[in-house]
């Protein structure tokens, strides 16, 4: 069961924005990613709770930051319920998605999961559902995955597999590269692995 620590910045600026403490495991439904968030000053700012079914679809989404908390699931498309401050005026939505997205290095090893591309195969595009902070507010917007390079490292506890992917923002034609070792984002823009007490897990073909 990886568990450890990623720190988060701005890919631009590289301002801080605080850290994420997580842990993850696959289980008999899928694979499991819980993680606490704190602000640069060290308070706590938000929570993560991601269950992915053994295809890689979201079973469950909770995200809570700044107040606000948003639940949802795959469920034709992906729908969510959005809670504000008050908890007076929850908002439900429903897109023809394949899947969330947001600041949380879980989502990038969902997404991953949820495609499961192989060296090569070209770029597949991806219909996606983000939360955007402070507040997560709901965002639709289309990718392109494209898995580069997969390589073995040796690592102290074994042989390590690095999946390199390269992801298009199709709005903006924005393009990032992406280093996912099983269930651990080992870089990308704004995210860094700061700390891991356990190597990755890997997903079951």
């Amino acid at each position: 069961m990886p568990r450890g620590r990623y720190s988060l910045h701005d890919p631009h600026d590289h301002t801080p924005l605080g850290e994420e403490h997580f842990q993850c495991a696959p289980g008999p439904s899928g694979w499991r990613y819980v993680a606490q968030r704190t602000s640069p000053s060290g308070d706590h700012a938000g929570s993560v709770d991601l269950t992915l079914d053994e295809l890689g679809r979201p079973l469950r989404v909770e995200l809570h930051a700044a107040s606000w908390q948003v639940k949802g699931a795959a469920l034709d498309g992906v729908t969510w319920v959005r809670t504000d401050p008050t908890g007076e005026h929850a908002t439900e939505g429903n897109v023809g998605a394949h899947a969330f997205t947001g600041a949380s290095p879980a989502f990038l090893v969902a997404i991953s999961r949820l495609l499961r591309l192989e060296p090569g195969a070209g770029a597949v595009r991806v219909r996606l559902v983000a939360f955007t902070d402070p507040v997560l507010a709901p965002l639709t917007l289309d990718q392109s995955w494209a898995l580069l390079d997969r390589t073995g490292h040796t690592a102290d506890t074994g042989p390590l597999l690095v999946d390199e992917y390269q992801v298009s923002e199709l709005d903006t034609g924005e393009v990032r590269t992406i280093h996912i070792a099983g269930d651990v984002v080992l870089a990308a823009p704004g995210i860094e692995l700061e700390d891991l007490e356990s190597p990755p897990s890997s997903f079951a073909a």
